[in-house]
């Protein structure tokens, strides 16, 4: 380990990645000639040649020693780094790290914290948006809420809550079309559409109909959110998750044209965490508040 030229094989990986010297020294911070010292001098202390005499055009062109060279250097520099960061990022005994979906964030979770922080003032509770469940690898995931048809493997899946859907739309559209109050009459009004497969308008017409529903038009949005947010604008009539829109019904700023009619989801919201370890006490005490949450509705 004494021996090996850590700057020049830092170098040379970089000019790996970006297949040229003069944007490993942009990277570096170091003057174009520097960097091609450091790929002379580690060409002769390893004695066999890393890169073609000529690149041209195409830019520097990699002898299979180089090829094979740049990749293990790419991989060595990477779990470093994220060793590095996982130790930078160690959190104190009383934090929390939750991940979860922009959605869930912003339209259930969000706006409870202050409770959580007025019943637990010693746990600091980040949020962290996140839609992938690989983010546990890291370590910088203490647990995770996730939508959809769980469990998943390798991991920690507990319940938290079920969902129903139902159409909504704003007071304005819902008077400027009629006051609707059968599903047969969202024919001929203009539907908005979310990404998210378990609220799908094919969902509705298959329990609710009409079966003559047309699904092809209508805008589509990325997230639960923003469908909701276009419903509010007037845009036309979306189909709601319950937990979701539950405060938009309570405030008036969407109404619920049908009633009690809806399509249960089952189970849709799951905790994730690690299989590894039991949790923290500050982990389980968000755990618990979760659950009390959940079951408060």
């Amino acid at each position: 380990m004494t021996d090996l030229p850590l700057n020049a094989l830092r170098a040379f990986g970089l000019v790996y990645e970006h297949r040229g010297v003069r944007a490993a020294a942009r990277e570096l911070g170091l003057a174009h000639s520097s960097v091609s010292r450091h790929l002379g001098e580690l060409a002769r202390w390893l004695g066999v040649p890393l890169l073609h005499a000529a690149g041209g055009r195409a830019g520097l062109v990699f002898t299979p020693q180089g090829e094979a060279l740049g990749r293990a250097v790419q991989s060595g520099l990477r779990e470093i780094e994220q060793a590095v960061a996982s130790l930078r990022e160690v959190r104190p005994a009383h934090a929390v790290a939750l991940s979860t979906t922009p959605s869930f964030a912003i339209r259930w979770l969000l706006p409870r914290l202050p409770a959580f922080e007025s019943a637990h003032p010693r746990v600091e509770l980040s949020v962290l948006v996140d839609q992938k469940l690989e983010a546990f690898d890291g370590g910088r995931v203490d647990l995770a809420i996730r939508m959809g048809q769980g469990p998943w493997p390798q991991l920690h899946c507990e319940p938290l809550m079920d969902e129903a859907l139902y159409p909504v739309m704003s007071p304005a559209f819902w008077q400027a079309h009629g006051r609707p109050s059968r599903p047969a009459q969202l024919r001929g009004l203009r539907l908005l559409h979310d990404r998210d497969p378990q609220a799908s308008w094919e969902a509705w017409r298959r329990v609710h109909g009409p079966a003559g529903l047309s699904l092809q038009g209508g805008a589509r949005y990325a997230s639960s959110d923003l469908v909701l947010r276009a419903a509010q604008q007037g845009q036309g009539v979306a189909l709601a998750r319950h937990r979701l829109a539950a405060q938009d019904i309570e405030t008036g700023s969407l109404v619920r044209p049908f009633g009690a009619l809806e399509v249960p989801l089952g189970t849709a919201y799951w905790i994730v965490r690690p299989q590894a370890a039991p949790p923290r006490p500050a982990v389980a005490a968000v755990l618990d508040w979760l659950r009390w949450q959940a079951a408060g509705r």
